[in-house]
């Protein structure tokens, strides 16, 4: 089982320990430094107390491991974007799928949000297993470049009128 929270300024050091391996592979593609994984828990608690809000990130909790992240952005028009990381040491145990079903459940009682999109690197079908597991729906796919080359990410979405997940509370920090 898994829990999600809010981060708080003692994360920077295990966020950056998410951001590193075959974690990345299919992000940047490399390691995060510790002044960025500084600055993105900084940002992280600054959105989550900004008005109106437009962007939420947590903690993926495992025990009481920190062992991801998951976070989403308001895109306009009840639109929010989608995506996750988990530590390399935690695949395929679930994780993802529990994190993203409680995100979904969250984001569709707790905002005005009606619909959650996530794409994934198509040499990363595992990703798209998660989003399938949790509900989404395959769509389209989105013309994106790596290195140069052009790459088709398939897109998916999942709508407000669809979630059938009860909500659970994610824990405030601190």
């Amino acid at each position: 089982m898994i829990t999600l929270r809010d981060l708080v300024p003692g994360d920077a050091v295990v966020v950056q320990r998410i951001y590193r391996g075959a974690s990345v592979a299919f992000t940047s593609g490399r390691p995060m430094t510790i002044e960025e994984a500084t600055t993105y828990v900084t940002t992280a608690i600054t959105q989550a107390r900004a008005t109106p809000r437009e962007r939420w990130c947590f903690g993926v909790i495992a025990g009481d491991d920190l062992i991801g992240l998951i976070k989403f952005r308001d895109r306009g028009a009840g639109h929010a974007t989608l995506s996750y990381i988990l530590r390399e040491d935690s695949w395929g145990r679930g994780y993802g799928t529990a994190a993203v079903r409680q995100v979904i459940a969250y984001a569709f009682t707790a905002t005005p949000l009606d619909r959650l999109s996530a794409k994934h690197h198509p040499d990363n079908p595992a990703s798209g297993r998660v989003l399938a597991k949790a509900g989404f729906t395959r769509t389209t796919a989105f013309q994106g470049r790596v290195d140069g080359a052009p790459v088709a990410y398939p897109v998916y979405e999942i709508h407000r009128t669809r979630v059938m997940h009860p909500y659970r509370p994610i824990s405030p920090a601190g």
